[in-house]
């Protein structure tokens, strides 16, 4: 079945041992132990693997562990077959995938990778100019959605807060489709110790609050007067951040949002306007918003 060379030998039995091995990652404890996950569906592989490739290009450590798939699935998706030639391909069929899978409704491929994350050292090194933040984020869909939003919009860095949900759960990558592997991720950071690094930097703190006192829409049309040569109206000067320079974004709790001490360690406390009737957004909308909003105002500048 394939160009590459592999044996065509067949995983069957769902009880195997490897099998359910690969099967535990599905839960916290051996993800952390091993250090990996698991990507599924062929989206997600297929970015697993093309990270693969350029980390193996580049010599730096290896994203894939292994890949399993079934033939129907490579015979639909041909291309996974190249690009797994870096990495341990296995066959399997039906049964095996559904037993080592985590969803419901099976896509026939499914990847074991290496844990992803950055140290913080080294994207603040990399002077960052839009930073996405996650300060006890809990539902996995959720920080999938929001890591989704940051590589959309060209973020730098995903950052999670020390409390926030595991990004390696299996629907938080799901969530993600793909992204987790085109931009670099932080785990497990102490809010204090990481504002003042920003504060160091000169990286404005900009806090998503339903209640701040700054309308989103307002630093918007102040960023577009700067960039056509005018000034803010009013004072003649504004109050609050400019979009285009360096930014980190915070994004809060579902349930609680931010607290009082995460808020007031924020620069700047900016609401999204609602112009219907709905109380509030959730914190994956609001993170586009505010995301696309900095990268527009950057990429305007």
């Amino acid at each position: 079945m394939s160009t590459t060379g592999r044996p065509p030998a067949v995983m069957s039995n769902p009880r195997a041992d490897r099998v359910k091995d690969v099967a535990k990652l599905a839960g916290r404890p051996a993800r952390l132990k091993r250090r990996q996950f698991l990507a599924e569906g062929p989206q997600a592989v297929r970015e697993a693997l093309l990270a693969h490739r350029n980390a193996v290009g580049e010599r730096r450590p290896p994203v894939v562990s292994e890949v399993f798939a079934t033939e129907a699935c490579l015979a639909r998706y041909p291309e996974l077959d190249d690009l797994a030639a870096d990495a341990d391909l296995r066959l399997a069929n039906d049964d095996v995938i559904a037993a080592m899978s985590d969803t419901v409704s099976p896509q026939g491929i499914l990847a074991v990778c290496h844990y992803v994350d950055r140290p913080l050292e080294e994207v603040l090194a990399a002077r960052p100019k839009l930073l996405a933040v996650m300060v006890r984020v809990q539902d996995p869909g959720n920080a999938g959605t929001v890591l989704r939003a940051a590589d959309s919009a060209g973020a730098d860095a995903v950052v999670l807060i020390g409390g926030s949900v595991d990004i390696y759960n299996p629907k938080a990558v799901r969530s993600t489709v793909g992204s987790l592997f085109h931009l670099p991720v932080v785990t497990g950071v102490d809010f204090d110790s990481f504002v003042d690094r920003l504060r160091e930097q000169h990286v404005a703190v900009l806090a998503a609050d339903g209640y701040g006192d700054i309308d989103l829409d307002r630093l918007q049309d102040e960023s577009a007067l700067r960039r056509g040569g005018g000034a803010p109206t009013g004072s003649g000067r504004s109050s609050g951040p400019a979009l285009e320079g360096e930014t980190a974004w915070l994004f809060g709790n579902e349930a609680q949002g931010l607290s009082d001490g995460e808020l007031a360690a924020a620069d700047y406390r900016v609401a999204v306007p609602l112009y219907g009737q709905a109380e509030s957004l959730n914190v994956g909308t609001a993170a586009t918003v505010c995301l696309y909003a900095s990268a527009r105002a950057q990429r305007s500048a």
